[in-house]
């Protein structure tokens, strides 16, 4: 593929927050805001994003915003997170994206799209209201899938016109998924059938297995330790259509043509990957979802300055691992934060 992942996509309607800000699932501190983003280009009705702000009644003086793009089978949930970014001046915002999380609709396909540059609709949107509210600066963050699609989405808006113009100064990816798991032969075969495959039949379930080894290493029902709501987030994960993950693979092809996302990133992985068909102690210490060789090999391919932090111990999503390695984790954010706050003035003081 010669080009982002379908940069002509559109929706049939803008993206428009309607409403104010309600009350959030996680309690008093957070709140929602609906991003209607009208007709389905994949068939599925009316679909809407969902951005989620954290919003406690004595706020922190902030100086910074932050945007978060979740995974696949995921939403925002992870509250210390939000804490943290606050604690460190951050006025911070989460994106579930269409058809997931608090965004899912009766009908529609959990977290489907047909192409990842349909997304840009509600990120643009977000973006705006991040920076129609607080003026400030903003940093992206984005995890296992959602760090593929922000980094596709900064390509694009810096293409356009450049990142930095607008306002974004900083990318954070935790995990990012760059390329297809597996056997080598996924890669070439395996993807040739995905293509055609997922354009002859967009919504066949793809036969993966049913699996819940990184679920049962999170949640507290089973051997983790965090609390989310199992109908957004279930410990086995959603099926896979062969649309969507033709979309993906067309992402990965245009991340391996290198981006330029336009600002610094820094990449979070875990040291080791342990692929597991069952929950056992090693899927608490290592990424049991993604390759992070893949990982190490892509990330140089986004353009401008990269820093790739391995962290001991970690889970795939590092800020789900167990106390060490999350401190650890957060560590290395902090530190890289105040190396952009330092080299990039715009970023904040």
């Amino acid at each position: 593929m010669s080009s982002d992942t379908s940069s002509t996509a559109t929706t049939s309607a803008p993206a428009q927050a309607t409403g104010s800000w309600q009350p959030d699932v996680l309690g008093a501190d957070y709140q929602q805001l609906t991003i209607p983003l009208g007709p389905d280009p994949d068939g599925e009705g009316d679909v809407a994003g969902t951005l989620v702000r954290y919003a406690p009644a004595e706020r922190p003086t902030v100086t910074r915003a932050v945007l978060y793009v979740h995974g696949f089978t995921d939403y925002f949930f992870q509250e210390h997170l939000a804490q943290h970014m606050a604690a460190r001046g951050y006025a911070f915002y989460a994106l579930d994206l269409r058809k997931c999380g608090r965004s899912s609709r009766a009908g529609q396909t959990p977290h489907y799209v047909s192409d990842l540059a349909l997304y840009d609709a509600e990120l643009n949107r977000s973006l705006e209201i991040v920076r129609e509210e607080t003026g400030l600066p903003v940093l992206v963050m984005g995890h296992s899938t959602g760090g593929l699609v922000t980094s596709l989405w900064l390509n694009r808006l810096n293409s356009a016109g450049g990142t930095r113009a607008q306002g974004i100064t900083g990318l954070v990816l935790n995990s990012p998924w760059f390329d297809l798991q597996g056997p080598a032969y996924y890669r070439s075969v395996g993807t040739a059938l995905i293509h055609g495959i997922g354009r002859l039949s967009a919504m066949t379930k793809l036969p993966l297995g049913v699996i819940s080894t990184y679920g049962d290493s999170l949640h507290h029902t089973a051997s983790g330790e965090w609390d989310y709501n199992l109908d957004w987030k279930p410990l086995t994960g959603f099926p896979v259509h062969a649309g969507w993950l033709r979309a993906i693979r067309r992402g990965h092809a245009r991340v391996h043509q290198g981006l330029d996302v336009g600002v610094p990133t820094l990449v979070l992985r875990s040291k080791i990957t342990k692929f597991m068909s069952k929950y056992g102690p090693a899927a608490d210490v290592s990424d049991v979802v993604l390759d992070v060789r893949q990982i190490q090999r892509w990330s140089g391919c986004l353009g401008d300055r990269t820093n790739i932090v391995p962290i001991e111990g970690a889970r795939h999503d590092v800020f789900l691992s167990s106390e060490k390695p999350r401190t650890e984790a957060f560590a290395e954010l902090d530190s890289w934060l105040e190396w952009l706050s330092a080299t990039s003035p715009e970023a904040g003081a």
